[in-house]
């Protein structure tokens, strides 16, 4: 599946996957560290739709903020 809009160019996100470590302090803990990390993506919500473009039917990804705006014409 494409991960762009076709519309806005809305694409992934890069962010990281935090694994803590030790009791947390308001259960009587001495506090959480961060052991560790791993990168991860966080993805556009794409829907696959029938958009009207230079007057033709074409079959496009565009995601969700853009369908709410309505920033094209249906086929």
């Amino acid at each position: 599946m494409f991960k762009k809009c076709t519309l806005c160019g809305k694409g992934e996100l890069t962010g990281k996957l935090v694994t803590r470590k030790g009791q947390y302090k308001s259960k009587g803990g001495t506090g959480s560290k961060i052991s560790r990390w791993t990168k991860r993506k966080f993805l556009p919500n794409l829907q696959k739709m029938r958009i009207l473009i230079k007057g033709h039917p074409t079959q496009m990804y565009v995601c969700t903020k853009c369908i709410k705006k309505g920033a094209f014409k249906k086929a």
